[in-house]
């Protein structure tokens, strides 16, 4: 039987990336307890391309 709780599974999408023009995406994919954080996380991680840490927002 599938658990049922708050937990969900996130994607974070860096946003300096996206607006660089540079070819790729820099995506993490992460769990987050809804019912704690029912807003849209912001995280600052590693983005390889780039070579940087830069702010990673949730998608979808």
């Amino acid at each position: 039987m599938a658990k049922k709780g708050n937990r969900v599974q996130v994607i974070l999408e860096c946003t300096e990336h996206k607006n660089s023009g540079l070819p790729g995406t820099s995506r993490y994919i992460t769990t987050k307890n809804r019912k704690n954080t029912p807003e849209r996380m912001e995280i600052k991680k590693f983005n390889s391309i780039m070579k940087k840490y830069t702010v990673h927002k949730e998608i979808k």
